[in-house]
């Protein structure tokens, strides 16, 4: 199987510590299927997340932030 990976871009409007930053990449870095996720450092509202599109889908990334309580939205969807 050849598998290549995606990924997309996610609009977070909460203002995020540092702490709350490392956290949410690191819970999104264990989401199934989920290779990365890192917060831009000069433009705190945007991740990058890269995945697997077989093993996961860009809705459901979205509503994993959504359930931590996160309003977010995807860009250039």
């Amino acid at each position: 199987m050849n598998t290549q990976n995606v990924n997309l871009v996610v609009h977070i409007d909460e203002s995020l510590s540092d702490d709350q930053i490392h956290d949410l990449e690191r819970d999104l870095a264990f989401t199934p299927g989920v290779t990365s996720a890192c917060i831009h450092e000069k433009r705190r509202h945007l991740m990058v997340v890269d995945y697997d599109p077989e093993a996961s889908h860009s809705m459901e990334i979205l509503s994993s932030l959504q359930q931590r309580g996160y309003h977010a939205e995807l860009i250039g969807i």
